[in-house]
C-alpha cells in the first residue's frame, strides 16, 4: 500500500516522516551477542509550518521517540555472577525533541526522555521473544541485571560545517552533544565525513530533515546517496545501565564504575529518494568498562517514509 501511494501520489514537499531503527550485533554476522545487544526505536516527525520564521532560520522539525535498548555481558548465557563484565540491563524511554536548522546550516537539537531503567523496562522479556523467534540460544542471567528507576534525561546537540570542496560532493562537520539526567549524564565531541551525492546539513538525511512545511514547492534536492564516517570522544559522568540508578541505595546485585572517555566509529551509507530513507552503518565503540573482555561493535539500519 505504500509504493502504490508514493508512485500515486509523489509530491516533493512532505511534512511528516514516520520510521524504524534496528541495532544490533547480529548484522555484522560474526556471531556475537554482546554489551549493547539490541536497541528497537520508532520515531514521528513533523516539520513546523515555515510562513514566520526569522531570516536565519531554515526551518524547524519536532520529533517524538519511543524506544528501548538491552545491554547484557559478553554472553546472554550467564550462570554465575562472576562472569558477568557488563551488567544486564533495559531501559525503554520516550523522548521528544525540537531541531532548528539555520541558513548556514547549523543545527541545534534540545530532548527530553523519561523512561524506566530495570526489570520494568521489559528487557529481558524482548531479548527471549528475540531469540526464541529467531532460534538463538538460551538466555539466562537476567535475574542479575540493573534495578528499578524511572529516568528524566535532557540533551542538546549541535551541528556546524566546517567544510565543503567546490564541487559540493564532499564535506566534513562538527558534531557535539551534552545529555544530564539521572540515566545518562554523558557529552561528546567528533566530525562527520560526508561524500557522494549530499544535501545541505538542512535538507539532509544525515541531519533528519528531508521534511518541510512550505507554501510554496519544496526546494529539498530529490536524491542523495552517500558514504558517512563519525568518529566520536565521549565522556562518561553517568550511565545507570552501567552504575544502576542514580538515586538508588540498592542498584542491582552487579555494577561498575565506566571509563570516564569512550572512543566511537561509525561508518556508514545513508540513501533518500523522494519519500523512503534507508541507512546501514556499522559502529565500533571502546570499552565502556575497564572489566569488559572486548570492545562492542554492532549494526544500525533504519528506514523512513515521508508523508503529508
Amino acid at each position: 500500500m505504500l509504493l502504490v501511494s508514493s508512485s500515486t501520489f509523489s509530491q516533493s514537499n512532505y511534512k511528516n516522516e514516520i520510521g524504524f531503527t534496528s541495532d544490533n550485533d547480529s548484522y555484522l554476522a560474526i556471531r556475537q551477542d554482546r554489551y549493547y545487544t539490541n536497541g528497537l526505536f520508532i520515531s514521528f516527525r513533523h516539520a513546523v509550518n515555515q510562513v514566520n520564521y526569522s531570516k536565519k532560520t531554515e526551518k524547524k522539525i519536532w520529533e517524538l521517540e519511543a524506544g528501548q535498548y538491552m545491554f547484557n555481558p559478553l554472553t546472554g548465557y550467564i550462570k554465575n555472577p562472576a562472569s558477568i563484565d557488563r551488567p544486564f540491563a533495559g531501559y525503554s524511554f520516550l523522548t521528544g525533541k525540537q531541531t532548528w536548522f539555520f541558513r548556514d546550516e547549523q543545527v541545534l537539537r534540545v530532548s527530553a526522555q523519561i523512561g524506566i531503567l530495570g526489570p520494568s523496562a521489559k528487557g529481558k522479556e524482548a531479548q527471549e521473544i528475540l531469540h526464541n523467534t529467531f532460534g538463538f540460544y538460551e538466555i539466562t542471567g537476567w535475574q542479575y541485571q540493573i534495578k528499578d528507576e524511572a529516568g528524566v534525561n535532557l540533551g542538546l546537540n549541535y551541528s556546524n560545517p566546517v567544510l565543503r570542496n567546490t564541487s559540493g560532493n564532499t564535506d566534513l562537520s562538527y558534531t557535539g552533544y551534552v545529555n544530564i539526567g539521572n540515566t545518562f549524564t554523558n557529552a561528546g565531541t567528533g566530525v562527520i565525513f560526508r561524500t557522494g551525492k549530499i544535501n545541505k546539513l538542512f535538507n539532509s538525511v544525515s541531519t533528519n530533515s528531508r521534511i518541510s512545511n512550505k507554501t510554496i514547492k519544496d526546494s529539498v534536492p530529490a536524491r542523495e546517496l552517500f558514504f558517512f564516517a563519525k568518529p566520536m570522544l565521549n565522556f562518561i559522568a553517568y550511565d545507570a545501565t552501567i552504575q544502576g540508578g542514580l538515586f538508588r541505595a540498592d542498584k542491582g546485585p552487579v555494577t561498575y564504575t565506566p571509563n570516564r572517555f569512550v572512543l566511537t566509529q561509525e561508518l556508514g551509507v545513508m540513501y533518500a529518494k523522494k519519500r523512503w530513507t534507508l541507512n546501514f552503518a556499522v559502529i565500533f565503540k571502546s570499552k565502556e568498562i575497564s572489566s569488559m573482555r572486548l570492545s562492542q561493535q554492532y549494526g544500525s539500519a533504519n528506514i523512513y517514509y515521508r508523508f503529508n
